[in-house]
């Protein structure tokens, strides 16, 4: 079973990945994994991914393209895989079409998380810290006992800039746009499975399972 996840910052798409690796036994492959074992392989492309990575500049699709070559060629992705964080482009995925049928393989499903984003707001910027213990809180999911305050030492917890709300709406609008053109280019393939994502953990999984069906 091979399959692409989708869907956008705090929509749980994390929690599905995990539930979805272990049942059906494919690898979790993130472009962050790829990238970090190619790197620590001493790989052509690796080594090509870290000197603009050094930079801080971002990878080019070409290089990108090629570890996913790599890493789908790999002997642990021949009953499947599960992508997550590629493709982010309608280019990559036009690419992925190609390499998957180099391979002998093709997508059955993308899964598509969806929630929206006004929903997602405060389960994004609901996290506070501790300055000085690190202790972590969130005011909707783990609130502490006294509002603002650390429950370990006592000191007032501060946000970080990734919380604060203009960031996260900013975050959440640039998802949006970049990823409308791939939920447009999967809808036209017939890959498409949008799920609704605001309902309890168990209830969405249990969507997914009805999706890609028992293991046996």
């Amino acid at each position: 079973m091979n399959l692409v996840l989708m869907g956008l910052p705090g929509a749980g798409k994390g929690t599905q990945a995990a539930k979805i690796v272990e049942e059906y036994q494919i690898p979790h492959i993130s472009t962050g994994d790829m990238f970090r074992a190619a790197i620590k392989g001493g790989t052509p492309l690796g080594k090509e991914a870290k000197s603009f990575m050094d930079k801080g500049e971002l990878v080019p699709d070409e290089v990108t393209i090629g570890i996913v070559r790599e890493r789908l060629s790999q002997d642990d992705t021949k009953n499947g895989f599960l992508l997550d964080g590629f493709p982010r482009t309608v280019a990559q995925a036009e690419a992925l079409e190609s390499l998957l049928k180099d391979l002998g393989k093709q997508i059955d499903h993308v899964v598509n998380i969806d929630v929206d984003a006004e929903i997602l707001v405060p389960r994004l910027t609901g996290r506070w810290i501790c300055p000085t213990c690190g202790a972590t809180y969130h005011v909707i999911f783990n609130p502490p006992k006294v509002e603002g305050i650390c429950d370990v030492d006592g000191s007032a917890l501060m946000q970080r800039e990734d919380d604060k709300e203009e960031t996260v709406r900013r975050r959440l609008d640039v998802n949006i746009e970049q990823s409308k053109p791939l939920i447009d280019f999967y809808a036209e393939k017939g890959y498409l499975r949008t799920l609704d994502g605001d309902r309890p953990i168990d209830v969405v999984y249990a969507d997914v399972k009805a999706l890609l069906g028992d293991t046996e």
